[in-house]
């Protein structure tokens, strides 16, 4: 006849059970706590990497060129930035007397950015550099405002159609609506169009 287990011996064995049950706990939850934060920080990355690739960063203006060009601060060295699908009157080109409404439109550019850093964005469109080596990039203050187009709309800068670009219908009727207001150049100037060069903007 099997001996019955005693009480002391069931006690025991049951304190061996639930202590290796609760062994169990701590190492599970660890491993799903693991699991998780890893699970986040993958997340995480991959966001910021995504995030990176499609928002440009801002950068400080160094230089005001004219209507049309900056120079900023990028990554330490400066570098010249042409303004897509807009060109204001001539103020610094090689033998090229100062246009009509240039000084202008250099002064409006300069007194919209201010002290403000700008973000630019490329046009898959269009070239990454011109021939000057230029980079060619919309320029967009902080409050969301494309400077090239705002040039356009305020009549500080003429549409530039002579090479591809997304914003291209958009700057069109914004020039259209400029010059049948008589906004800046369209009102106190005598804008003659080129075929090959845009526009050349004469005095009244």
């Amino acid at each position: 006849m099997k001996k019955q287990p005693t009480n002391k011996a069931i006690t025991i064995l049951v304190l061996v059970g639930v202590i290796f049950v609760l062994s169990l706990i701590p190492n599970g939850s660890n491993n799903s706590a693991k699991q998780k934060a890893t699970q986040s920080a993958n997340s995480n990355s991959a966001t910021s990497v995504k995030t990176s690739d499609i928002q440009p960063g801002y950068y400080s203006v160094d230089r005001f060129i004219d209507g049309d060009t900056i120079s900023v601060n990028m990554n330490g060295r400066s570098e010249k930035i042409r303004m897509i699908g807009v060109d204001t009157p001539e103020t610094h080109k090689p033998n090229t007397p100062v246009q009509c409404y240039g000084p202008a439109a250099s002064a409006y550019t300069k007194n919209i950015i201010g002290n403000q850093k700008v973000r630019l964005q490329a046009d898959p469109m269009s070239s990454n550099r011109d021939k000057y080596n230029r980079l060619l990039r919309y320029v967009y203050l902080p409050d969301g405002t494309n400077l090239n187009a705002q040039l356009i709309s305020t009549g500080n800068g003429f549409y530039y159609p002579y090479f591809p670009f997304e914003k291209a219908e958009e700057f069109s009727k914004l020039q259209e609506n400029a010059k049948n207001t008589g906004k800046g150049l369209w009102g106190n100037c005598l804008p003659t169009q080129n075929s090959r060069r845009g526009y050349t903007s004469n005095s009244l």
